[in-house]
């Protein structure tokens, strides 16, 4: 039997919304900016729905104006905070290319229209530039003393000192900078619960797993006297001056932060801003299978807002399922890791039927799944067979002998959806590890033989080992095996593969002859690159540490680095085939 499609109403977005729930005023605003979607995919949606599970009254600011604050006095004063988050990406990469270009689009928008009212200026668009920083100003001036709680992407992984490659310079913290009371990092479910129970018992908010906040020198010396707490040691990180006047240690700082996340250490980090301290609280520990359960059957109505024209991203996530969470690879470009944990959550068999059965229920629904994934689909059910690992650096140079694999546990959640009543196909979309794959061939033959959305996605970023190194990426031979087992599967079965493979030029380490190089052996390998894009420095990844510095990630030694637009150009025509290398010249980069 179908279960019933639970009987829910978006979360308000405007007062006459909220006077029809009865409500005479609102415990938290979240504001975002992206469009209100209620569904699971969007982190605004995922927190106001636990936040109503825990009893608060939650209303959402989506895409507020920004040049006033009426928007920000819609509901009156909360009762506890407001909750600020630019959305599901960092604004930035959501406004602007690598190359410093305003995107045309914003697949978080109604109908894809980055401008209000089609008034294509900068200080237009639905979306602005760092985001985080000019809501919290707004909260503020609409309503004196109201605590305001970052959260999202952006500000998660600009908790410390960054990188703004728009503006081309470092930038302090966005809690320092934005004076906010409080920053959540990572996926914050179980911070944002104590948040706000804190706030509403009127309860310090000092020490909350998986939070960060700024402190004056005398709370400094109050809270952590000779830097040393009970138990707990406080690291320091190279400060906004030390990292002004020598910017190799921005590397430095990079990697320690690499460390602690990767370690799931107790220890706190500290890093002096300009005018005040940033600390850095340790991470909430990742959802247990139980508590990801829970969160993702939260009575989403999985649409968008009724007021909310066609939006992109909800077209292209709307029939697809999360399975997974986090990533136990170390890709020096990826923010994921950082973000999201080193440590896989994965959910039960039951939740994802359950999910499945909803969307069956969905009017617009065509009998396709789209996607059962995650960040990297394969590490489903995958864990750790050690208790003590400070590394969780489990693909990087080979796959760990100690990463258990459960290739059964993927095989049996795909043939129950199959088999239920009204699902024609059921597809992976998301990322695959090609390292994993080879090494769960039952699963490799299952997914090209039924599961495969046309062609099958794999991202070997590069061909040349030095570069592959520094990405923290397996080696070329990896990808060969790979195609070689594909092949060998796809005939077996009679079956037609083409692969879709996604390659970065440009990368720290990279030159013109490594491109060159690069060609030769995708050619040679049978592969038709249709998706490449220049390395982009985003905020928290030690790929633009080594970008910013020039410093090898692993050995602290120099390396190329293509920065201005003749190089990455150069690259990329090398790439299209349109600039063939000429022996013995290669061009300068700085």
């Amino acid at each position: 039997m179908p279960l019933p499609r639970p009987s829910v109403t978006p979360l308000p977005i405007s007062l006459q919304e909220c006077k029809a729930l009865g409500w005479d005023f609102v415990d938290i605003i979240l504001v975002t900016g992206d469009a209100y979607i209620d569904h699971p995919s969007f982190g605004v949606a995922l927190i106001g729905r636990l936040l109503e599970s825990h009893g608060y009254r939650v209303a959402v600011l989506p895409q507020p104006h920004y040049d006033r604050v009426d928007d920000f006095r819609r509901f009156g004063r909360p009762r506890l905070f407001f909750g600020i988050t630019a959305g599901n990406l960092d604004s930035i990469v959501a406004n602007y290319s690598g190359n410093g270009k305003v995107r045309p689009s914003d697949a978080y928008s109604p109908n894809g229209n980055p401008w209000f009212d089609n008034d294509h200026t900068k200080n237009n668009r639905r979306r602005p530039d760092r985001a985080t920083l000019l809501y919290a100003n707004l909260a503020r001036a609409a309503f004196e003393n109201i605590p305001v709680i970052l959260g999202g992407v952006e500000a998660s992984l600009r908790r410390f000192v960054h990188y703004d490659y728009k503006q081309e310079k470092l930038r302090a913290s966005a809690l320092t900078d934005a004076k906010a009371d409080l920053l959540i990092y990572g996926m914050g479910e179980k911070s944002i619960i104590e948040t706000a129970r804190r706030i509403a018992g009127d309860i310090p908010l000092d020490r909350i797993a998986g939070t960060c906040r700024r402190l004056t020198d005398r709370e400094m010396t109050l809270q952590f006297p000779g830097m040393v707490s009970p138990g707990q040691k406080v690291r320091i990180l190279p400060s906004w001056a030390d990292i002004q006047r020598e910017r190799n240690l921005f590397m430095e700082a990079e990697r320690l932060i690499d460390l602690q996340a990767r370690s799931c250490s107790q220890e706190i980090l500290a890093q002096r801003q300009q005018s005040s301290w940033l600390v850095q609280y340790p991470a909430s520990p990742p959802l247990t299978t139980m508590e990801l359960d829970a969160a993702y059957e939260l009575p989403f109505s999985r649409k968008p807002h009724p007021s909310t024209p066609d939006v992109p991203a909800y077209t292209m996530i709307r029939h697809s399922i999360t399975i997974v969470r986090g990533c136990s690879g170390n890709c020096s470009f990826c923010a994921i890791s950082r973000h999201q944990g080193p440590i896989i959550s994965s959910r039960s068999k039951a939740s994802i039927l359950i999910e499945v059965a909803r969307i069956k229920d969905m009017d617009d629904f065509n009998g396709t799944i789209t996607d059962l994934g995650g960040p990297t689909a394969n590490l489903y059910k995958t864990r750790c067979s050690l208790t003590t690992c400070k590394k969780h650096d489990c693909l990087f140079p080979e796959v760990c002998r100690h990463l258990h694999l459960d290739e059964g546990a993927f095989l049996d959640m795909l043939q129950e959806v199959l088999a239920i009543d009204g699902i024609r196909h059921v597809f992976i979309s998301s990322g695959l590890r090609m390292e994993l794959l080879l090494k769960t061939p039952r699963f490799l033959e299952a997914l090209i033989l039924a599961h495969l959305p046309g062609s099958i996605k794999i991202a070997p970023e590069h061909t040349e080992d030095e570069i592959l190194t520094l990405m923290h990426k397996e080696s070329h031979q990896s990808l060969c095996e790979f195609l070689n087992r594909c092949r060998m599967v796809a005939k077996k079965l009679g079956k037609e593969i083409r692969f879709n493979p996604y390659i970065i030029t440009a990368h720290p380490g990279c030159t013109a002859q490594h491109s060159a190089m690069m060609v030769k052996k995708l050619a040679s390998a049978g592969l038709q690159v249709r998706q490449f894009q220049d390395f982009t420095p985003t905020p928290g990844t030690l790929s633009t540490a080594m970008f910013v510095t020039g410093l090898h990630r692993d050995t602290n030694t120099p390396i190329v680095v293509p920065r201005n637009q003749a190089d990455k150009q150069h690259q990329r025509k090398i790439l299209e085939g349109r600039l063939p290398l000429q022996p013995g010249r290669r061009k300068k980069q700085s």
